[in-house]
């Protein structure tokens, strides 16, 4: 049972992180500007926030995501600003001739941004919660263990798109041109500042 819920969680944590969204243009945008790292990081702070929400639908902490729930206008509209300003930003940016240097500071902004990005978006308990019970797994029964075996197979079944993603991504990095990266950070940008403007306007409606 214990490796059959591994096994779920690997599934439910790969299929929410395999659309692309604005996490996954970040993801890409990052890749192809500062290097395999700071991609694969930006990845993995998404991948924490699915593995806190999987915690929340896992161990069945129905206050809390209750309270996500209620907030979720509120938390929405932060999220959404936050997408507004950084798809601002990079539209502005302008291609590095090279990967920057893969600096502390530098990657733990990658990592936490995405992983704050993730949580503003509080529909995902939803998401989880309906994958969790089309998989069978909406009730692990009181069992701590086993809802963290299910949580960690969240947690890697994410984190192993992210790898897929960067890496594949590292690897056209070099052939691409200054004038092709430019136009990539105009086109992530505006995805960014759309997917911003819309999180606003549910949020404000």
């Amino acid at each position: 049972m214990e490796l059959g819920l591994f096994l779920r969680g690997l599934l439910i944590g790969f299929s929410i992180a395999a659309p692309v969204g604005p996490i996954g243009i970040l993801c890409i945008r990052r890749t192809l500007a500062d290097g395999r790292m700071a991609g694969l990081l930006s990845g993995l702070g998404a991948a924490t926030a699915d593995a806190l929400y999987g915690c929340v639908a896992g161990f069945g902490l129905t206050v809390i995501s209750s309270f996500l729930v209620d907030q979720r206008a509120w938390i929405q509209l932060v999220g959404g600003i936050f997408l507004l300003l950084l798809g601002a930003k990079t539209l502005k940016s302008s291609p590095a001739k090279n990967p920057a240097a893969a600096s502390g500071s530098g990657l733990a902004a990658s990592y936490a941004s995405t992983f704050f990005l993730t949580l503003t978006n509080p529909m995902t308990i939803l998401a989880f919660a309906g994958i969790f019970a089309a998989l069978g797994v909406v009730n692990t029964g009181g069992d701590v263990a086993a809802a963290a075996l299910l949580v960690l197979g969240v947690f890697l079944g994410s984190a192993a798109w992210w790898l897929i993603l960067s890496g594949g991504v590292g690897l056209v990095r070099e052939r691409l041109n200054p004038a092709i990266l430019r136009w990539v950070n105009r086109v992530s940008g505006l995805i960014l500042v759309v997917f911003g403007a819309a999180a606003v306007w549910q949020a404000a409606t």
